[in-house]
């Protein structure tokens, strides 16, 4: 556990074990690193990096505005600090498309890219929803989180495991309410570009739940399709944390693919 030295003081974890490019997670608006606990689990003999985005549990935000580079110069910079030249990128929702916009600029520094729960070209209507929700989420509405975690978790699921509901609902509940505000505005306005996305060289996987209905798997395949040698994966019965609904499968995923990435 540590903070770099950063402008960001970004809050880290790296598990190293070897000498081997780690894989780097990134989460998503209104979460932290703690996402990712099943996974750094299972990666225990891989080194792992996850870390607290700005303005998400213990790295704060210092900026009164927020943007994408911001995000994509956090990451570069907690890289650089850790004198880390090559690494795997995963990251999730927002992250996904934090991850898109590093790797269409630094295609050298990645060994692999896996983007997860992305979104890409909203239909009018799309737009139209998450706008809804992002004007509900102004009024301070706690009904705006429990809507977020049955879009997120099957109810099963939700009924199943209450300490994974209470756990996540704490970190929705525990970010500052006006940082949420300004990233999640980011995420709801957030338009597609395509010279940007094709400018990404990196072996990709494009991968999201099967039920997710806000990253729509439609969403992911013709992402995919527009990134060169890309490969396009769902998850069977996963809605959008399906990392953590169907950690199994998720985790055997992502592991084939980075071990076929291991010496690029």
């Amino acid at each position: 556990m540590s903070k770099t030295s950063d402008l960001f003081e970004t809050y880290y974890m790296f598990n190293k074990v070897n000498e081997t490019d780690p894989i780097i997670f990134i989460h998503g608006v209104g979460l932290d690193h703690r996402i990712w606990d099943d996974q750094i689990k299972y990666f225990k003999n891989y080194n792992t990096i996850v870390y607290d985005l700005i303005g998400h549990g213990k790295t704060s935000l210092k900026k009164d505005k927020i943007t994408m580079k911001d995000f994509s110069n956090q990451l570069l910079k907690l890289a650089n600090d850790l004198k880390i030249d090559k690494f795997h990128l995963i990251g999730f929702s927002l992250g996904s498309l934090i991850a898109r916009d590093f790797a269409s600029l630094h295609n050298n520094r990645l060994s692999s890219l896996t983007i997860f729960g992305t979104v890409y070209k909203r239909t009018e209507e799309q737009k139209r929803a998450i706008i809804s929700r992002y004007e509900m989420m102004k009024l301070k509405k706690d009904i705006t989180k429990k809507r977020a975690l049955s879009r997120w978790f099957t109810e099963t699921f939700i009924q199943k495991n209450p300490e994974i509901y209470k756990k996540i609902y704490s970190m929705l509940e525990n970010t500052n309410f006006k940082t949420w505000l300004k990233v999640y505005k980011l995420f709801v306005y957030h338009e597609d570009n395509d010279d940007n996305i094709k400018q990404i060289k990196a072996n990709t996987l494009v991968v999201t739940g099967k039920d997710d209905i806000g990253s729509k798997p439609i969403m992911s395949e013709k992402l995919s399709e527009l990134i060169k040698g890309s490969k396009y994966k769902t998850i069977d019965k996963g809605k959008h944390l399906c990392n953590i609904e169907c950690a199994e499968a998720f985790n055997k995923m992502i592991k084939k693919f980075i071990d076929s990435n291991k010496n690029v």
